[in-house]
């Protein structure tokens, strides 16, 4: 007898495994902090080229309406704005809101619509104003229920949507896995990855293209106890205790670089997309 896997429930059982095993720190906690958005922001801006080719990637005019869920700083929703006709950027994060609100004004920028809700909080009809021709989520799928959430990124869309992931062990995962037992005493549990991402959209009925790609990138800080501060809700390492493993981790693992501590970071990105007509 063939039993097809609920690949949602795999999704929802790795997310609350991760959850528990990361102290139930989410994204949104991590990025409350304006500092750690101001930052994120910076390095954003000495990616450009990861920026550049994330917009040339998509199916854009003039004339489209954008939907950016999980917005962040607006790594991509402020240099959307100067090129469509309308951004609606959905951010739950309070530091990542603020600065994006600050870049917006920074960049004297009317086409954007701040919506500061989590995604599956956000009711499509009384939150946004559909339908867009475009609707993405980049790195931003921290969500418990992907499938439904996928299914209003379907609603929303009257055009493409364009969906960015990780796929393997990254970076992060990695001195998570080394740091974990000394911080909170059990192993780490990574997130759903790509596989399972891709299985759910598969049991939708939904068949995307898919571009597979390597990225590095770099945190840089003007010294350790600003590294220390900026990783802290990361690694759930918020006890004095757990604040001086942390500290000493990162004295290991920093390089010196112009004056600065850098810290080198990895991972292979999934970007899938598919066009709403097609299915």
């Amino acid at each position: 007898m063939d039993i097809k896997t609920d690949w949602n429930e795999v999704w929802k059982s790795m997310m609350e495994s991760q959850s528990k095993t990361s102290m139930n720190t989410d994204c949104a906690n991590m990025w409350k902090r304006k500092e750690n958005a101001r930052r994120f922001w910076e390095m954003s801006l000495e990616n450009r080229n990861r920026v550049e080719n994330t917009i040339s990637g998509m199916a854009l005019k003039p004339e489209s309406r954008v939907l950016d869920i999980g917005a962040g700083p607006g790594s991509l929703s402020i240099p959307l704005a100067e090129r469509v006709r309308h951004v609606t950027a959905v951010e739950p994060a309070e530091g990542m809101m603020e600065v994006m609100k600050e870049n917006i004004e920074t960049y004297a920028l009317k086409n954007i619509e701040c919506v500061y809700k989590d995604w599956e909080a956000v009711d499509i009809s009384s939150d946004l104003c559909p339908p867009y021709d475009v609707v993405f989520a980049s790195y931003s799928l921290g969500m418990r229920d992907i499938r439904a959430s996928i299914r209003k990124m379907v609603e929303a869309s009257s055009g493409y949507v364009y969906l960015y992931w990780f796929a393997g062990e990254t970076s992060w995962d990695m001195h998570s896995r080394k740091l974990w037992p000394s911080l909170h005493g059990c192993e780490y549990r990574q997130g759903p990855k790509i596989d399972v991402l891709y299985n759910v959209l598969y049991n939708m009925g939904i068949y995307p293209d898919m571009k597979v790609f390597p990225f590095e990138h770099t945190n840089r800080f003007e010294n350790l106890e600003e590294a220390v501060e900026h990783f802290k809700p990361q690694y759930s390492a918020f006890s004095s205790e757990q604040e001086e493993i942390l500290r000493f981790y990162l004295q290991e693992v920093l390089e010196e670089e112009n004056g600065a501590l850098v810290l080198r970071g990895w991972s292979t990105r999934v970007k899938l997309w598919w066009e709403i007509s097609a299915f």
